[in-house]
């Protein structure tokens, strides 16, 4: 999510499925997710969803971009406390009119988060040239484009 103010930190890993002990390399039926830690005093959940949609392809049932497969498919894990304002916050983006297409994203519930392992983690800030490579090869931005109207 880049430089948030409110947001102290991001962590990768694995969350929604089954296995126990999901890793990288075995994460079958868990989907890839970020946990984000907040100061609520300084920025919203409602705040937080809102800048989610626009930094995914929430059309998408299939993957993210180059990503593909169920663990690749956008959705938000909310607490019961969460799942109003998500739920606020999805109307929002649908009646705006400005996702072109139908909007897929789930919003679930929020079950054991396991972090990625270390070298899974950070990924286009430690290997920022190759990031940059795949994002542009896997026409992200152009993807963003096409999918958001305004």
């Amino acid at each position: 999510m880049g430089a948030l103010a409110g947001v102290s930190a991001v962590m990768s890993g694995y969350t929604g499925g089954r296995n126990a002990n999901p890793t990288y390399e075995n994460h079958a039926g868990h989907f890839e997710a970020v946990r984000v830690r907040f100061d609520p005093n300084v920025i919203s959940y409602r705040q937080l969803v809102d800048r989610y949609w626009r930094l995914t392809d929430p059309t998408d049932n299939g993957g993210q971009f180059c990503d593909r497969g169920s663990s690749y498919r956008p959705a938000i894990f909310v607490t019961p406390d969460q799942r109003a304002d998500a739920e606020a916050s999805k109307r929002a983006v649908v009646e705006s009119g400005s996702v072109n297409g139908e909007l897929i994203t789930p919003i679930l519930p929020l079950g054991a988060f396991t972090e990625a392992e270390d070298y899974h983690r950070d990924y286009a800030r430690r290997n920022p040239a190759h990031y940059a490579m795949y994002r542009a090869g896997c026409g992200r931005d152009a993807r963003l484009r096409e999918v958001w109207r305004r």
